[in-house]
């Protein structure tokens, strides 16, 4: 059975990813923008809070201006590239593509760090602490069930972002672009 393509066809599936990520890039964007200004306001004093905490930690409060500035470029990138996805621009369709992967990327990068401080958070609490010693097994199967949580959330949607990836890759997509 001869395979009919129509060319310029919308497919739900593009204007739904388009609609879903320009909604979330909105959002994004003016959660980055509140961020920023957070940073930028409490800056002066986190600097010199930065010489007193854990390695990672004050690692991570030196470089938190780029992360919060860096979320907002990508922000601001996806709903750009999710306006041009609605409009059917092919650029718009393979920077997207190279946004998730960006995305997809930074989630598996950011698993590790996640896990790290949750890590020291929770053995730095812990030491310092006053708990009975049965109170800890369970606060430790709490803590455990919380990072595997994280993971498999994560894992899934990475997936998730992989699977958008395949569909825009595809054929029958490619074709509402030409």
């Amino acid at each position: 059975m001869p395979q009919t393509y129509t060319v310029g066809a919308r497919s739900l599936f593009v204007t739904a990813t388009a609609w879903l990520f320009i909604v979330l890039a909105v959002l994004t964007s003016m959660s980055a923008l509140v961020q920023n200004a957070a940073v930028a306001s409490l800056w002066p004093g986190m600097q010199v809070a930065a010489d007193r905490l854990p390695l990672l930690t004050g690692l991570l409060i030196g470089y938190l201006p780029w992360v919060v500035g860096t979320g907002l470029v990508m922000s601001v990138a996806t709903l750009a590239s999710a306006i041009g996805l609605l409009m059917r621009l092919d650029w718009a369709r393979r920077s997207f593509i190279g946004l998730l992967v960006v995305a997809i990327f930074a989630n598996l990068l950011g698993l590790w760090l996640q896990q790290e401080v949750v890590q020291s958070v929770v053995s730095t609490t812990l030491s310092s602490a006053a708990i009975p010693q049965q109170a800890l097994g369970v606060f430790g199967g709490f803590v455990t069930a919380a990072r595997v949580m994280a993971v498999l959330m994560t894992l899934v949607g990475c997936a998730f972002l992989g699977w958008i990836i395949h569909r825009l890759m595809s054929a029958t997509v490619r074709q509402e672009f030409a």
